[in-house]
């Protein structure tokens, strides 16, 4: 090697903080894959719910126009946390959120208007980030509650990754039945996907367990052959949004054709400024507070904190979040924001934004290959999710169960995140009950201002019907 090379290669290494963060190129390249095999299904998932809806006007999204905007988005802003935020943080459109998109803006104004928003979201986002306000918000709220909120992303994610895989089901409202969820389609494990599912979660555990390198995305791999083995060598179905299926054909080129479609403030003339308002007050409150959570579980998960709980370099991360939802409006997708799956990646021993190069560039490749996005099936990925939630639960160790201050606020945290699929609401529950801890034992400067201001924003959130209702 010569001295060129070996100074290229500690500048490599210096930029992305590599052996300070005691990880390797290996281990990146291998969390950045993880990663990307455990989002992917968002290139699918994402334009199957904005292509469900119709604006006002009567008009549909273009699935393909979708998929490539899903797609280009989650590249473009996956790198750049990489190369600015370094961080194991993957972005892409955001689940909840664009079912809002779809299905409360959508009907209230044309597509054009409701990207605006999204595009305003994003802009709010950004001031905040830029003037430090939402790094400040971050650092306010006490480790306890970060760490709940850490242990009920942990819940959800397991919860997302038993419910994809089809290994727990809803209960429909008409069966009369008293628990919400049960197991399998019919109370009962049935069908080869499920034994795929089944077999790939054992698997992964005995992989891990055994500190296998690359765990994870062995067990992706190999239970995606079985699936299509299974499903295009034995005709086995009921694979769910993904049937694990070799495509005709590779290559696809990337339709554009909805990049830049926005109109910024004409969803407030074709909606009312009320419920535009409303709507945007919704996308901010749900993108902070979402990816704040998800951040900070995973920069725990990667051993990245501080002591005091900081994340390293939270000031550009936020930036590079905030500018995901102004990139997801202009691509013609939803909001983009930080993944839960990012910490499939750290699991693999992600630990730079090196990793989320590495996703990316994934990302950018399935711009042009965006068939093969379709041949993993959840029942092969999900297990990923599983086994993350579970390792991600370690963290109830550092929770003060004894002290009442914290005990209510943090189960309320980490219980309503899975049970509620939001992030944000679970967030806003633990707040609320801190903050009212403090106020009726008569610590109310305990919480702090800024706390007790969060709090009565979250009040207006969880009434935000009523308030509208009000308004109107």
């Amino acid at each position: 090697m010569t001295q060129t090379d070996n100074d290229a290669r500690l500048s490599f290494d210096r930029f992305f903080s590599i052996t300070r963060r005691n990880s390797t190129v290996g281990r990146e390249v291998r969390g950045g894959v993880t990663t990307f095999f455990a989002m992917a299904y968002i290139v699918l998932l994402n334009p199957l719910i904005l292509g469900a809806a119709a604006d006002i006007t009567g008009a549909k999204l273009n699935p393909a126009q979708v998929t490539t905007a899903t797609a280009l988005a989650a590249a473009v802003m996956t790198i750049l946390m990489g190369l600015v935020g370094n961080a194991p943080l993957a972005l892409a459109a955001g689940l909840g959120v664009n079912g809002v998109v779809a299905f409360q803006m959508a009907p209230t104004m044309t597509w054009p208007q409701a990207f605006g928003l999204v595009v305003l979201e994003g802009v709010c986002i950004v001031l905040m980030a830029a003037s430090g306000i939402r790094e400040r918000i971050m650092n306010a709220i006490p480790m306890p509650l970060k760490t709940a909120i850490t242990v009920g992303i942990g819940l959800y994610i397991a919860l997302v990754g038993l419910v994809s895989a089809g290994f727990v089901t809803r209960v429909p409202d008409a069966a009369g039945s008293p628990v919400p969820v049960r197991l399998g389609a019919t109370g009962h494990l049935s069908g080869w996907p499920i034994v795929v599912f089944c077999l790939g979660l054992l698997l992964m555990v005995v992989l891990v367990a055994r500190k296998v390198p690359g765990a994870l995305l062995i067990s992706i791999v190999v239970m995606t052959v079985v699936a299509v083995v299974l499903h295009d060598g034995f005709h086995v179905g009921g694979w769910g949004r993904t049937d694990p299926t070799l495509p005709d054909h590779v290559l696809s080129a990337p339709d554009l054709g909805l990049f830049g479609h926005v109109s910024l403030f004409g969803g407030f003339a074709s909606a009312g400024p009320v419920a535009a308002t409303v709507f945007l007050f919704t996308l901010v409150l749900s993108g902070f507070f979402d990816a704040m959570g998800t951040i900070t579980s995973v920069s725990a998960e990667a051993g990245l904190l501080s002591k005091d709980g900081k994340v390293p370099g939270m000031g550009r991360i936020l930036l590079v979040d905030g500018a995901g939802a102004v990139m997801g409006g202009l691509a013609g997708s939803a909001p983009n924001t930080v993944f839960l799956e990012s910490a499939a990646g750290v699991g693999e021993g992600a630990r730079t934004g090196l990793a989320s190069v590495v996703t990316g560039g994934l990302f950018a490749v399935t711009l042009l290959f965006t068939p093969l996005t379709t041949v993993v099936p959840a029942q092969a990925a999900a297990p990923a999710l599983v086994v993350i939630g579970g390792l991600m639960m370690a963290q109830c160790r550092g929770i003060p169960w004894q002290d009442s201050d914290y005990t209510i606020p943090v189960f309320l945290t980490a219980a309503i995140i899975p049970f509620t699929y939001s992030i944000t609401n679970g967030v806003g529950a633990g707040l609320i009950s801190f903050v009212l801890l403090k106020t009726c034992t008569g610590r109310w400067r305990e919480a702090g201002w800024l706390l007790t201001v969060l709090a009565a924003l979250f009040a207006v959130y969880f009434a935000i019907d009523g308030v509208e209702a009000l308004l109107t």
